[in-house]
């Protein structure tokens, strides 16, 4: 974390009005913890891509899933110009974003037990899928019995959290576990607990959260290998392109209709 008000992590961006030095330093921080992912990360974020990879060579589906904030690295990588179209998010009613009235009902259905299997059970998910389950903390009990009840379906998963919070907090779950315990991959975001990268004298809380700009960079980065690894197979990664360029409609139009039947938003 960043202390605003101090000389620390000062840059070229200081010499301006002093009121820009929390944006150059959320900046900053925000740079160091990508860093730190792709040096600390790169090999399983490879181990991965490669997954999916394999994942599609073998006419597989891949699906995302996250709850409130977590939900957009997983939004992200879904009907997005540079992606591949394979990927699909495993949306949960009310606990998908945080447009559900009161928004607190969403963090309130992290923790109801059973809730997953539930939705697993009406999902398109089989055996030999991928699901690559979104937790900042992995504490709450719907990603730990998502990435339980996928398992024992024979869907492989790879979970995106911060091992941190398994080291500091306690589970929320009956089992005392947390996501990173059953994961065929764990992406360990290194997000510290709590979220916040600043502080500053006056205000009483820490702020400035990366979660998102991190774990979306994960996921892009995942997506980006399996991209090259589908290549270097001597398969034409299913890509789209930009709806706004020339000749993008008809791209996608042909790309969605040859993999019509693992894509799962247009339905």
């Amino acid at each position: 974390m960043v202390d605003s008000g101090g000389s620390n992590g000062s840059s070229a961006g200081d010499r301006s009005d002093p009121g820009d030095r929390p944006a150059g330093q959320y900046f900053d921080a925000a740079i160091t913890l990508l860093r730190r992912v792709r040096d600390q990360e790169g090999g399983r974020i490879t181990e991965a891509g490669r997954l999916i990879a394999d994942t599609v060579e073998a006419g597989g589906r891949v699906f995302s899933f996250g709850a409130g904030h977590s939900s957009l690295p997983a939004q992200d990588t879904v009907y997005r110009a540079g992606g591949l179209a394979v990927m699909n998010l495993l949306s949960v009613p009310g606990v998908v974003g945080v447009d559900v009235r009161p928004a607190t009902l969403g963090s309130a259905l992290e923790r109801v037990d059973g809730l997953a299997g539930a939705v697993l059970d009406t999902s398109p998910l089989e055996p030999g899928d991928v699901l690559v389950i979104i937790s900042l903390s992995g504490r709450n009990a719907l990603p730990v019995e998502m990435a339980m009840n996928a398992r024992a379906l024979g869907i492989k998963v790879v979970g995106v959290t911060s091992v941190a919070y398994a080291e500091e907090t306690k589970s929320r779950h009956a089992s005392g576990t947390y996501l990173k315990d059953h994961c065929d991959i764990v992406l360990d975001s290194r997000i510290p607990v709590g979220d916040a990268e600043l502080t500053l004298p006056g205000i009483d809380a820490p702020f400035a959260p990366a979660s998102t700009v991190v774990t979306s960079a994960i996921m892009q980065a995942v997506v980006a290998t399996a991209a090259a690894a589908l290549a270097e197979r001597g398969i034409d990664p299913p890509l789209l392109r930009s709806g706004n360029v020339d000749g993008g409609h008809d791209w996608n139009a042909r790309v969605m209709g040859a993999y019509a039947d693992r894509i799962f938003y247009r339905q």
